[in-house]
């Protein structure tokens, strides 16, 4: 008989074949609970050396970029930026600035710089972008003189001009002390008007980037307002008066969102300062704050820490943010004392004042930015200012209407397809297979499991028809899963070549009257043993319900939670990482029938060498034939990196059945057989 060491397989609480015949107790996977939402606990825990950081961290960016659909970068276009209509102020002046962030696509906003004369060095100053977050006509907000009049009487403002154009406050005083600042327009505020922008209590704009061909594209409103903001940067490091190695950002609530977003996947941005938005609590909770695959497996907390070892701060207030300094800056204070720079990280609460970027949060900023950027450490007061009226600080009017031939959500999402689809192709072999196998890394969100990693649970071991059967559960470690399977062992089992057994009906497929099917009898007379796994979704890994994606937007749902296709493949992986470890199989083959065929191909293309030989049914799937949110091989991206055969690496499958139209090469335009797997089995030497 095996040993439970020698062949951990696994089967939740099917102890014996008869079981099999009917669908078996109900699985205790975690993942049929709840699927995680944005209003959830994000903690952060540092990882225990910098090595692991920095492999942490390559890999954290890395998802953030692909979700955002900016995985590789996209060519950066002419700005084609206009500046005009100077007006100086007291200590600063104010421009009009609107550019192309793509072809057709307008960012709009005021340009601040100071007005003192530089008295030392090149007379290039630090630069500040300023992400204005969701107040009502963002950078032309005004407060009202009820809301200006009750922050000065709570203490929050000092005056009754910053309370009521509190946006105006930061560039101008920023200016003064002696920063450049563009204050530009988030997607669908003020005068971004091409581009509409849905709250989370709203049903998704249809004219947006909601539906399912976005998805497919990784066309997201947080991707193109973060692809915003990296031309934005564009623009101000190739200004004239400014210094392109000091660069910072801030914003707070969506905009701080976005500040620590566009840190962490652009190295320019030398320090941050997101205001009440980075906790561990609600996560954000606008379209533009969220996409799918974003905060998979990580939080705000984290992604803040990306820039690290480089100076963040953050503010907290009455809201999701007001825990920050006893969770959150802990963890990240750990993450910079490994860096040896302890300093460069800080936060502080105003827990007396509503959600906000109040003077006393605006302050810290001030001296933060001072203090690292331009070497002047020290308190900063804010003094008062005389507002511009909003009418002065709109780009455009009739004197100077807006540009011709900008473009709608529609028109705009097709020319970034094809832009998107002619750099990949215009890639070198090598380079492409790069950006291909990131992309499935995140969009995955899952890998071959570490050495020794897979739990054996509910072990069971009897003998069936001749051979050992084996039943019992995995799951990695930590994780709460619970996939069931089972496996048909020779009595003499050399450990040289095992089939891992993908099959809709999971392990039911492998029996028949409670013994072995005639073909996985014919294996394991071969000398093969089969393993067979109720991947979730499957079996007793269906779900009571069916996970249900949010019906407003797909990203509240894909971002914090991999796909149902996506968890298949992990589960493939981990039972990969059970016959590596437990069972010392020396070849794994794998094979996928019907729906897991596919699901075979994406395990095989994530973990390339990883098994010996595949063979799939690629059943006719087809990734830009997905009709719906909640279809179960729905998995945001994939169309965009070239659907199934642009994913699976054709040339690597040598044995891909039922694939018409889905250009696999070598594909057979035939459903595949058990009979054929048998054979195509045992034609590979090792199983002779």
């Amino acid at each position: 008989m095996i040993s439970r060491r020698e062949f951990g397989l696994a089967s939740a609480a099917l102890a014996c074949a008869q079981a099999l015949a009917a669908e078996g107790p109900a699985s205790k996977d975690a993942r049929l609970g709840n699927p995680k939402t944005l209003n959830d606990s994000f903690g952060f825990t540092p990882p225990k050396s910098l090595a692991a950081w920095q492999a942490r961290k390559a890999l954290v960016r890395e998802q953030v970029a692909v979700a955002l659909g900016l995985w590789p970068l996209p060519d950066k276009t002419p700005l084609n930026a206009v500046v005009r209509g100077k007006v100086e102020r007291d200590g600063y002046s104010v421009e009009k600035v609107h550019f192309e962030s793509v072809p057709g696509h307008l960012v709009t906003g005021n340009l601040y710089r100071p007005t003192a004369p530089r008295t030392a060095g090149d007379g290039k100053r630090p630069a500040v972008l300023f992400a204005h977050g969701h107040w009502a006509d963002g950078r032309l907000h005004d407060a009202g003189e009820a809301a200006a009049k009750a922050a000065v009487a709570r203490g929050e403002e000092s005056d009754f001009e910053r309370g009521r154009f509190f946006m105006q406050a930061i560039p101008v005083t920023l200016a003064r002390l002696g920063f450049v600042v563009f204050q530009h327009d988030m997607v669908g505020y003020a005068e971004s008007t091409a581009i509409p922008h849905v709250l989370r209590s709203g049903v998704a704009h249809p004219d947006g980037f909601a539906d399912v061909a976005g998805e497919l594209r990784l066309q997201s409103l947080t991707g193109l307002q973060t692809w915003n903001s990296v031309r934005a940067l564009d623009f101000l490091a190739g200004l004239p008066d400014v210094d392109p190695k000091r660069l910072a950002v801030t914003g707070a609530s969506g905009g701080g969102t976005q500040t620590f977003l566009l840190a962490a996947i652009d190295d320019r941005i030398q320090a941050a300062f997101p205001a009440v938005m980075v906790s561990v609590g609600m996560q954000g909770g606008c379209v533009c704050e969220n996409a799918s695959h974003l905060r998979r497996g990580t939080g705000n907390i984290e992604l803040a820490g990306l820039i690290a070892p480089k100076p963040v701060a953050m503010s907290g207030a009455n809201d999701w943010t007001r825990e920050v300094m006893t969770k959150g800056l802990p963890e990240l204070r750990r993450l910079y004392k490994m860096h040896d720079a302890e300093e460069n990280v800080a936060a502080k609460a105003w827990v007396q004042f509503p959600h906000n970027y109040g003077q006393p949060s605006r302050e810290f900023m001030y001296s933060w930015f001072r203090n690292h950027l331009l070497s002047a450490p020290g308190p900063v007061a804010e003094a008062a200012f005389a507002p511009t009226p909003v009418a002065e600080l709109r780009v455009f009017d009739a004197t100077h209407p807006r540009p011709a031939g900008e473009l709608g959500a529609k028109d705009l999402r097709a020319a970034m397809a094809k832009a998107s689809d002619a750099q990949l192709a215009a890639l070198p072999a090598e380079a492409k297979a790069k950006v291909v196998a990131g992309a499935l890394r995140a969009m995955l969100g899952t890998a071959l499991p570490e050495i020794d990693a897979v739990a054996v649970g509910d072990y069971a071991s009897t003998v069936v028809a001749g051979c050992q059967r084996h039943a019992a559960t995995l799951s990695r470690a930590g994780s709460g899963e619970a996939v069931p399977a089972v496996g048909y062992v020779p009595a003499e089992f050399d450990h040289a070549v095992a089939v891992l057994w993908l099959h809709p009906d999971g392990v039911k497929s492998l029996e028949a009257k409670g013994a072995p099917t005639a073909e996985v009898a014919a294996l394991v007379k071969a000398g093969v043993a089969v393993l067979a796994i109720d991947a979730f979704g499957c079996g007793v890994q269906r779900p009571r319900t069916p996970r249900a994606v949010d019906k407003n937007y797909a990203g509240f749902t894909f971002g914090y939670n991999r796909a149902l296709v996506a968890e298949r493949v992990h589960d493939v992986l981990t039972a990969l990482g059970n016959l590596r470890d437990n069972a010392k199989v020396k070849a794994v083959h794998l094979v996928g029938f019907g729906d897991l065929g596919p699901v075979a191909l994406l395990a095989a293309a994530l973990a390339p060498g990883a098994f010996g030989k595949v063979v799939a049914d690629a059943n006719r799937f087809r990734f830009d034939a997905i009709p719906s949110m909640d279809d179960p091989m729905m998995l945001p991206g994939a169309v965009k990196y070239g659907g199934l055969p642009g994913l699976t690496a054709p040339g690597s499958m040598a044995n891909v059945y039922n694939a018409a139209g889905t250009g696999l090469a070598g594909a057979s335009d035939k459903p595949l057989t058990v009979s054929e797997v048998v054979e195509r089995v045992l034609a590979t030497p090792q199983a002779r």
